[in-house]
């Protein structure tokens, strides 16, 4: 039986008991976190004894937690179990740095880092009340995320736009870049025109994930595997998006080359359309959302036609 996966004789997967199992083996871990650091927070040492009962407890508890994140199937969501697994790892990793830590410290006093590592465990398991319950939150999670990065790029970029013609203003002058009269400094009028159409279609990506996200947010289930495979699909195109547009905003700034501008701009404009496309087809896009799915898609394909204009006798 794959791990994860409920197999014969296995009771049916319950989500509830799933995250009643996980947040009782993450308190149950952080408790186990508490017991280690003050066992050696002073002298004298615990007794071997009383080490071996201490690396037991430890080892059952971090045990407990990988056993129930492998209950959670993959049927319930590749983006829910992601999160989960991120989750679990941190709490897994923090166990391992406060045991590392304790191993090294001197025995004389309690240090700082044993207090820090102590403290990551505990926000480590603490984490749990705040996962998503289910793959729509997962993914609407996710999707937040992506906006958040895009949005970053498009005000960067606008402000960068509005500073003047040096880009580079707030950096002082040096050897490696010179007078800041230097052409690889500055935009031409030509690029700010090229550059115009890139952050149209920079504020498209940013109006794309902000409606999916809506739409997930108002329409969006997990009740079968269809729309929990749906799902997930918005959410891996959506990761695409994010670092296309990251691109697409380090090859505007100057010296600027036509060439990787042009294919940062098809590059994004792939991961647009197929996130629309399966917007459309999935079950997120009910009839009232048809409308700004079809002017986003003409609105990307504008944007993408007017950079192949300006750069036709650049190329």
């Amino acid at each position: 039986v794959a791990e994860g996966e409920p197999g014969e004789g296995r009771e049916p997967f319950e989500l509830l008991r799933f995250w009643d199992a996980l947040g009782q083996t993450f308190q149950v871990t952080s408790q186990e976190a508490t017991k280690l650091s003050l066992a050696f927070s002073r002298p004298p040492l615990p007794s071997a004894e009383d080490c071996q009962k201490l690396s037991e407890d430890v080892q059952n508890a971090i045990l407990a937690v990988a056993t129930v994140y492998y209950w959670l199937p993959k049927g319930q969501g590749t983006t829910l179990r992601k999160m989960v697994r991120d989750a679990t790892t941190e709490v897994v990793e923090g166990m391992i740095q406060l045991t590392d830590t304790i191993l090294n410290a001197p025995v004389e006093s309690l240090s700082q880092e044993q207090l820090r590592s102590t403290g990551s465990v505990w926000e480590a398991c603490e984490q749990v009340s705040n996962l998503p319950r289910d793959n729509q939150a997962a993914v609407v999670s996710a999707l937040a995320a992506c906006l958040g990065v895009v949005k970053d790029a498009v005000e960067e970029m606008e402000n960068a736009l509005v500073e003047g013609q040096d880009p580079y203003g707030d950096i002082m002058e040096d050897e490696e870049l010179g007078f800041r009269g230097n052409r690889d400094t500055y935009w031409s009028e030509a690029d700010r025109q090229l550059l115009s159409s890139c952050m149209g279609l920079m504020k498209a990506s940013k109006a794309c994930l902000k409606k999916v996200l809506a739409a997930v947010k108002a329409h969006g289930k997990a009740d079968s595997p269809e729309q929990i495979a749906q799902l997930d699909d918005l959410a891996d195109i959506a990761n695409e998006i994010s670092p296309s547009v990251d691109e697409l905003a380090l090859s505007m700034y100057p010296p600027v080359n036509p060439l990787a501008v042009r294919l940062n701009v098809s590059i994004c404009r792939v991961s647009l359309m197929n996130f629309l496309h399966f917007c459309r087809t999935s079950h997120v896009c009910v009839p009232s959302e048809e409308g700004w799915v079809q002017f986003l898609t003409g609105a990307v394909d504008h944007n993408m036609n007017k950079v192949k204009n300006f750069t036709q006798g650049q190329l």
